[in-house]
């Protein structure tokens, strides 16, 4: 199962920097919600009784070290993205430090297990294809929770493409040592949430939809304050 796992990604993420569920926005951003709760309850059915069973076990038996070092593969591998994003956007600095990071990574990082770049000063960044059609202008359009995939809007949810594209993974000609590392890197993220998903509170369905188009407005803004309004997005 390839799922991006966004939903809990960004509740976390975003709890923690706020301390409190972002209410949504006046405009009615979620027209389909009886589609997108019925997503999200099998969603959250498959979370609970497989997949977060699965990376409880994973957490108690990788030591801290390995799991780490999981986690750093394929954090590298995803800077091949957001380098791709960053040029599509104009971002030539940005795009320069990623491949800096990768370059580093890949091998003094014995490809990715150890992130070198970071101690070095080189800035990480996080793009998608969703981020890329927002500076073009393209319009969210309505919140969707896609089975598997989790929370997106129309825009994300076009974007997934062209990122499974440029995922070094979806290369890999082994079918069987592809579908393993994307098994293994849902587990490793999944497992990563397992705290900071005790932050959500309230209407669950309410608090990750609410988190996520506040988090996605944040990042396609770049953290700028100033030029930061979710109600643009």
């Amino acid at each position: 199962m390839k799922s991006k796992l966004r939903g809990l990604l960004v509740a976390g993420t975003v709890s923690m920097m706020l301390a409190q569920p972002v209410v949504a926005d006046e405009v009615n951003v979620d027209p389909w919600e009886g589609f997108n709760r019925a997503m999200f309850s099998f969603n959250d059915g498959l979370d609970t009784y497989a997949l977060k069973p699965v990376s409880q076990g994973y957490k108690a038996v990788m030591p801290d070290m390995a799991e780490k070092g999981v986690s750093n593969f394929f954090e590298n591998l995803a800077d091949v993205g957001t380098m791709i994003n960053n040029l599509l956007q104009g971002k030539f600095e940005n795009a320069g430090q990623d491949l800096a990071r990768i370059s580093f990574n890949s091998t003094f990082g014995l490809a990715g297990l150890i992130d070198v770049a970071s101690p070095m000063g080189i800035e990480k960044h996080e793009e998608d294809f969703g981020q890329t059609f927002a500076t073009w202008g393209a319009d969210s359009g309505p919140y969707l929770v896609l089975p598997f995939f989790g929370p997106a809007t129309v825009r994300d949810g076009l974007g997934m493409i062209p990122d499974t594209l440029v995922d070094p993974v979806h290369h890999v000609d082994d079918n069987g040592a592809r579908n393993a590392l994307y098994v293994t890197r849902v587990i490793d993220q999944r497992a990563q949430l397992l705290e900071s998903e005790k932050l959500i509170s309230g209407d669950k369905y309410t608090f990750i939809r609410d988190a996520y188009l506040q988090k996605r407005a944040f990042d396609i803004a770049d953290g700028d304050g100033e030029n930061y309004d979710e109600s643009n997005f």
